[in-house]
């Protein structure tokens, strides 16, 4: 254990130096208990995180704000594009907090990477919109996409990776085309919260289990529906193909692991990576851990795969 992980006050922590100072950076901007702060605070405490991670876009991007219909959306055009296909971007934020400029940085950055354009999509936040105002609003910007003959990537990080393999579902069960495959970064699908890596990383460093049961009972999305909570389809024969990468100490983890398990068994293209020594939120660690680095280059990778830009 000594080598991989330790102990701090009773939490299973990571031991790479870089994740470490990720970890130490975080905490002077975003208390451990955040969740128990008023939803004012907590998007505040999580502005602020954001703007001390964002370094300067890559040279050359084009960044243009816009809607469809009234859902704010950003564009990223890199400055040489290696494909047609288009990149859909759903941010993390436990569908409380986040926005367009929360996740700038990487969306820039994916772009640039793959040689693809981007759309981010600035969706109805909890509590004061419940689901499924979210995943309407995502799915509208996609069918705008799918009706221009895009094909399309999903991207999405934490609970936007739960938007993300929601669409799919969606998207297959209304008989869309188009949809060429599924990123999954850190998803929350909807995994049972008494067992697994729910269980042994309850008290992970970046997340909780009681975070995740906060931010589930702030959505208020039905247990059932596979649209909220992937891990409910019961078919999933013709989604998408996928990559799915999760972090090991975070409890999210098996939700991943277990979606990437299914959608090998029905035979679907599904690329599964776990990081041994990140946390939850480890894409804004890319710049100063090794591990979120090789993970992030292994991310656009992916993406580049599925877009066909190489």
């Amino acid at each position: 254990m000594g080598e991989e992980q330790t102990q701090a006050a009773g939490r299973p922590m990571p031991v790479e130096p870089g994740i470490l100072a990720f970890l130490a950076r975080c905490d002077a901007f975003y208390p451990a208990d955040a969740v128990n702060g008023t939803i004012e605070q907590q998007r505040g405490w999580y502005d602020a995180l954001c703007a001390a991670f964002s370094p300067e876009l890559p040279v050359g991007l084009v960044k243009t704000d816009g809607h469809v219909g009234a859902v704010p959306i950003r564009r990223y055009r890199p400055p040489t594009l290696r494909t047609a296909r288009q990149l859909l971007y759903l941010h993390g934020g436990g569908f409380v907090v986040g926005s367009l400029e929360s996740h700038d940085a990487i969306c820039a950055e994916i772009a640039a990477g793959v040689g693809a354009e981007l759309t981010a999509v600035d969706y109805r936040l909890a509590p004061e919109h419940v689901w499924p105002a979210q995943t309407d609003d995502c799915y509208a910007v996609l069918k705008s996409l799918l009706a221009e003959n895009h094909d399309v990537v999903l991207i999405g990080d934490s609970a936007g990776g739960n938007l993300a393999a929601g669409l799919a579902v969606r998207a297959h069960r209304d008989g869309l085309k188009g949809v060429v495959a599924q990123v999954l970064i850190y998803p929350a699908l909807g995994g049972d919260l008494e067992t697994g890596s729910y269980e042994e990383m309850a008290e992970a460093p970046g997340l909780t289990t009681a975070d995740v049961r906060y931010y589930r009972d702030v959505l208020k999305a039905p247990a059932e529906s596979p649209v909220a909570h992937a891990l409910r389809i019961e078919d999933i024969r013709g989604l998408p193909p996928a990559y799915i990468t999760t972090a090991h100490f975070d409890p999210l983890r098996d939700d991943g692991a277990l979606f990437a398990a299914r959608l090998a068994e029905a035979g679907i293209e599904v690329w599964y990576r776990d990081e041994p020594q990140m946390v939850h939120a480890w894409l804004r660690a890319r710049h100063m851990s090794e591990g979120a680095a090789a993970g992030f280059r292994a991310l656009v990778t992916a993406v580049s795969h599925f877009a066909g830009s190489r």
